[in-house]
């Protein structure tokens, strides 16, 4: 949803049948803005209302009817293995409890004051049926921040646009609806037909430690030839996410930022990270090989991946700016966390958002066929807590390992839930 300020309102169902009677009054299905919707940013209200279920949830309410997708239906906890964590041992409680979380408001819209209006609306009508269990509070950064993310880079850049809903620019992904949307075209998948038009929601709650990985690239930024010592912790950042922070691609900008690349939508996704043969060597080091940057690892592009893999981004920083003392001691303030809520549909999560990070982020031989193994994703890639490395940051000597010994995005939990259409919530889940 393309707000400033997201709140996840995240609930417990206490007296099912009473939750059921309040979802099914027309009054509160008119509140509710279903995916469909949230795809079209022209078509979203004032205060944006989605609502969505755990497999716990669903159960809770008698619907049994199986999804077909053994994530969702077995939960994110025991999913943690699967993307990288090490554990749950930094897991919010929210989080490790799944059989008490049934699901999840995400209420946006541009006004602090309108969202706790929602909230009081919503904790009226359903009154004893639901009780909170965990709010966090999500929030565009101020200005000149907008739009990135707490490391400082522009995020969103590369979320495909879905036929039906969006025309794609040159280069961006074009995407059937049924990647995103259950039952559409483009959906392989066969679920109980209450299901369609709904989709599978990830949510992760990501904690950036911001101090400290701004001191990683600065301590470990390798030299580049020609350019100044100064700046070589800004080309160094650029070159592990694969754009600058204005999201400029390095691919095309690979020396320096370009921001009238980074503001033509036209161009700025205009790549798939293949060079003429007459390419220089030197151009070719510069930038770090295909499949080894953060861009390159959740969208591949010329390795001929499948749509189907697509996923619908809807995250939102949460947390405060970087304190003074913060950046001074290179330590974030453990009493203050920064970072995303992270939010992504999909038709199906074990091809989507699980697939993604299992098989490209964590994988430190995805792509698959390069000279050299790329490594992990540099900054969203994990490995249960242990070091990682990547390969191709060294100009000089791209074949050696750059080792991160530390996660610099921790994972603070999450579950998987199912966002349904106002046909599914009012014909089938509330009755």
């Amino acid at each position: 949803m393309r707000k400033n300020l997201q709140l996840f309102y995240f609930f417990q169902i206490d007296e099912a049948a009473s939750f059921k009677q309040t979802l099914n009054h027309e009054t509160m299905i008119n509140l509710i803005t279903p995916v469909s919707v949230m795809l079209d940013p022209g078509t979203q209200p004032q205060v944006a209302v989605n609502i969505a279920f755990s497999q716990a949830g669903l159960q809770a309410l008698g619907i049994t009817g199986d999804l077909q997708d053994e994530p969702f239906a077995n939960g994110q906890m025991q999913d943690a293995s699967n993307l990288g964590d090490p554990g749950t041992t930094n897991w919010k409680p929210t989080f490790t409890d799944p059989s008490n979380l049934h699901g999840v408001f995400i209420i946006a819209s541009d006004k602090q004051i309108k969202i706790d209006a929602m909230v009081a609306t919503l904790e009226l009508g359903f009154g004893k049926s639901q009780h909170n269990l965990y709010k966090l509070q999500g929030n565009v950064r101020p200005p000149p921040f907008a739009c990135h993310e707490h490391f400082g880079w522009l995020d969103g850049i590369g979320q495909p646009a879905v036929s039906g809903f969006q025309t794609a620019f040159t280069g961006q992904q074009q995407v059937d609806p049924g990647v995103i949307l259950v039952g559409e075209s483009g959906d392989p998948s066969v679920r109980p037909a209450w299901a369609k038009d709904g989709s599978f929601l990830a949510f992760r709650e990501l904690q950036q430690l911001v101090p400290e990985f701004a001191k990683f690239v600065t301590d470990n930024a390798p030299p580049v030839p020609g350019e100044d010592p100064k700046d070589y912790a800004g080309i160094f950042g650029a070159r592990l996410f694969g754009r600058w922070k204005s999201g400029a691609p390095t691919f095309i900008a690979s020396r320096a930022d370009d921001l009238e690349l980074a503001n033509d939508p036209q161009r700025n996704n205009a790549f798939n990270y293949t060079r003429p043969a007459q390419t220089s060597l030197q151009i070719s080091l510069f930038v770090l090989p295909r499949a080894h940057t953060h861009c390159s690892k959740a969208r591949p592009r010329a390795d001929n991946v499948s749509h189907q893999n697509s996923i619908y981004r809807a995250s939102i920083p949460f947390g405060t700016e970087v304190t003074p003392a913060e950046q001074a001691s290179h330590t974030s303030d453990p009493t203050s966390e920064r970072g995303l809520a992270f939010v992504a549909y999909q038709s199906g999560i074990a091809a989507g958002f699980q697939f993604l990070q299992k098989m490209w982020l964590n994988n430190p031989r995805f792509a698959t066929g390069k000279n050299v193994d790329p490594g992990f994703d540099p900054i969203l890639g994990a490995n249960h807590g242990e070091a990682r490395y990547i390969k191709g940051a060294y100009i000089s000597n791209p074949t050696e390992a750059m080792n991160i010994p530390n996660d610099f995005i921790v994972s603070r939990g999450g579950e998987y839930f199912f966002a349904p259409s106002i046909s599914a919530i009012r014909d089938t889940i509330s009755v």
